[in-house]
């Protein structure tokens, strides 16, 4: 298993993540892998490390240094992830819990369900609000966010008559929540090298926001933490040898020509992504839009799917806009059938 740095933010505002419908009156509580690559490049822009990071992450035909999970929330020691597709709700499960509602898990949680445990309805209740499946002892707490409105007006600095209001919304952690994600190394080499360097790249994430709206100050946090080691011993809690040939996704995908992924097993939904170009050179573009397997799918193929990098650049846009479609997923147990 390949070297990865588990980071947490601790958000110190709303932050203002667009669904994929891109409505303003909707929001979403993760931070996609690929608009987390997006954000990482140009805070590398701005330490001087863009060409280097390209050179390591975007190249064509070759294994990125670093790829990234999706950012999903947290609440104090729970890491909350999509579950496996076609393994949630637990099958034989009462109705006592609405498990169905239950759109984020803990990690934990998943961990039981893999090695066969039944989870128990006594211990677990759905948050409605926020679609997390929560301890019941903290019954009385909320989850690890709600999502809310926040209004503002545009006023005409010229005569002051003409006031247009409007309203966004908005994702507001809960105390001791955030949002966490996960970068993959390819080899402890690239380890040594990036891990420093993303510390620095996230540190000023952190201060200039993440997500929508961060002209008004949305989307900043008031520390990162940052902890090595293995991803799956990170998230599941131990290091198990799984030969299934299935794969949990916990990033969006983009299948590269090297993937060779049984699209009539596993189970997955698809997603497409646009979104605008945020580089000070071709800024407010309408990036093109593209088809990618959504986080949480189960991937059915002999090796780790791998994805690839697209250059989604529009047209007449002066440099390449590159949407990472790097597949970062954990093998499980799976009713492979043929």
């Amino acid at each position: 298993m390949n070297p990865a740095l588990l980071i947490r933010l601790r958000p110190s505002t709303p932050w203002r993540l667009a669904p994929s419908s891109g409505a303003s009156l909707e929001a979403a509580p993760v931070l996609h892998s690929d608009s987390l690559y997006s954000a990482v490049t140009l805070a590398f822009e701005q330490l001087n490390l863009l060409e280097e990071w390209l050179s390591a992450t975007a190249a064509p035909y070759t294994a990125p240094a670093v790829r990234f999970t999706s950012a999903f929330p947290w609440q104090r020691s729970y890491l909350y992830v999509p579950p496996p597709a076609g393994l949630w709700p637990p099958r034989g499960a009462s109705s006592k819990v609405r498990w169905k509602g239950a759109k984020l898990i803990p990690s934990s949680v998943v961990a039981a369900l893999l090695r066969g445990e039944t989870i128990s309805e006594e211990q677990w209740l759905v948050d409605g609000p926020s679609g997390c499946l929560v301890p019941a002892a903290s019954r009385s707490a909320t989850g690890p966010f709600r999502l809310v409105l926040r209004s503002s007006a545009a006023v005409d600095r010229v005569t002051g008559g003409h006031v247009e209001p409007h309203a966004a919304s908005c994702v507001q952690f809960a105390p001791a929540s955030g949002l966490w994600c996960a970068a993959q190394f390819a080899n402890p080499t690239a380890y040594a090298v990036w891990a420093p360097k993303l510390q620095a790249a996230f540190r000023l994430l952190a201060d200039s926001g993440l997500g929508g709206m961060r002209s008004r100050g949305f989307g900043r946090s008031r520390s990162v933490d940052f902890q090595p080691g293995l991803l799956n011993e990170m998230l599941m809690g131990a290091s198990t040898t799984v030969q299934s040939g299935a794969w949990w996704l916990l990033s969006l995908m983009n299948p590269g020509s090297r993937d060779e992924v049984n699209w009539a097993a596993g189970s997955y939904e698809l997603t497409s992504r646009t979104g605008r170009v945020g580089s000070r050179h071709g800024a407010g573009r309408q990036k093109l839009a593209t088809r990618m397997v959504g986080e949480g799918a189960v991937l059915v193929s002999a090796e780790a799917p791998a994805g690839r990098v697209l250059n989604v650049a529009p047209e007449g846009c002066p440099h390449p806009v590159y949407r990472a479609g790097y597949a970062v997923a954990l093998p499980i147990p799976w009713p492979v059938t043929e």
